[in-house]
């Protein structure tokens, strides 16, 4: 069988691995990019078998990397695609902090950016929400280097840093902090705050959902009534939100929480949205952190606050903590102002070659 071979870069991104392209080397529409990464991946598949996902959530994300438009402020674009595993679906609505972690990297060592003596700086464009991100790449002896002390929750082993600060996270997919326009809804019986910030999620506190959110991913995603509840919130919050029907797509996600087991910071469990993370977004994981520093909403008074204007969060999940880095701004009237969040994550390139798949997929090519 004839087959079509596309460049690609295999690479873990924070606690998600997946294909990293360069845009030129894929379709130019949306609909035949979609048609190229389930064959790429291997879905609809429970297994993924005949693809390069991992049958899970956070193994079948893709990212597509292109050089800005000369004037542009950003250095380079980053298209997200979730690509659905068991099902013949590629949702281009979100974007992945985790995966994040692996574009300043790539743009580096695809001379897309020119790296410089010890660290190199990469804004980026996430193409999905707009929103800006500052990459800082390790880069001595100007390349990038993969090797490092740097360890995060859900990573085996240590690797380099790479700090991701989101400067204008506020709003990038509603246009508002709070598209509700409130600190709390009452939505489906439940206490929520609909907060959109790196990402738009529905905030509930787990006593009132009857969780402790310190239960592992797999003990929710057994509780099926649990998650069916959730679901049906979610759904009637993007409504509220002014994002329509959400059955099918990925955003707004959802996430509960409640105080922390280790006596700082939050206990938090986020979900993708039709199962419980395993780690912690990192897009997901500013926003639950931005709740705590919010008067009013349903995390306000969880977490134990400074009086700083930059405060850092650690967020308690499944398989660890992470650490979100919130900066605000306070008015004279006790009004917060969101500036910006971001956190430190790690990257590995696994693999650099050529992806191949039937030539039937993209007979243009």
């Amino acid at each position: 069988m004839t087959q079509t071979a596309i460049p690609c870069t295999l690479m873990r991104g924070g606690t998600s691995r997946g294909p990293y392209f360069l845009a030129s080397d894929l379709p130019a529409s949306r609909e035949e990019i979609a048609k190229v990464l389930l064959a790429v991946m291997g879905s609809p598949d429970a297994r993924q078998i005949d693809g390069l996902g991992g049958a899970t959530t956070l193994t079948s994300k893709v990212c597509i990397v292109s050089p800005a438009a000369a004037g542009e402020k950003q250095q380079v674009d980053y298209l997200f695609a979730q690509v659905s595993v068991d099902k013949a679906f590629v949702d281009f609505g979100p974007t992945c902090g985790n995966m994040l972690a692996g574009i300043g990297p790539f743009a580096i060592e695809k001379g897309l950016v020119p790296a410089r003596e010890g660290e190199t700086s990469v804004l980026i464009r996430a193409v999905n929400t707009g929103a800006l991100i500052e990459a800082v790449v390790q880069t001595p002896g100007g390349r990038v280097t993969y090797e490092g002390d740097t360890a995060i929750a859900g990573v085996p082993g240590t690797a380099a840093p790479i700090v991701l600060n989101f400067a204008d996270a506020v709003g990038g997919a509603t246009g508002r902090l709070l598209p509700t326009g409130n600190a709390k809804d009452v939505i489906g019986g439940v206490e929520v705050t609909c907060l959109d910030v790196a990402m738009p999620v529905v905030i509930a506190r787990a006593a009132d959902l009857g969780k402790t959110a310190r239960e592992t991913a797999k003990e929710l995603d057994a509780d099926r009534d649990f998650m069916a509840r959730i679901e049906r919130i979610r759904r009637a919050a993007s409504l509220a939100m002014g994002m329509g029907d959400a059955e099918g797509r990925v955003i707004p996600k959802f996430a509960i929480v409640a105080e922390p087991a280790g006596g700082a910071g939050i206990a938090a469990r986020y979900f993708t949205p039709l199962a419980c993370h395993e780690a912690m977004a990192v897009t997901g994981g500013i926003c639950i952190a931005t709740a705590c520093m919010l008067p009013g909403t349903v995390a306000d008074g969880l977490a134990r606050i400074g009086p700083n204007e930059r405060e850092t969060i650690l967020l308690e999940h499944p398989t660890g903590q992470m650490e979100a880095v919130i900066s605000t701004r306070r008015a004279g009237d006790g009004a917060v102002e969101v500036l910006g969040g971001g956190t430190l994550r790690t990257a590995r390139k696994l693999m650099a070659g050529e992806v191949f798949i039937p030539a039937r997929i993209w007979p243009g090519r």
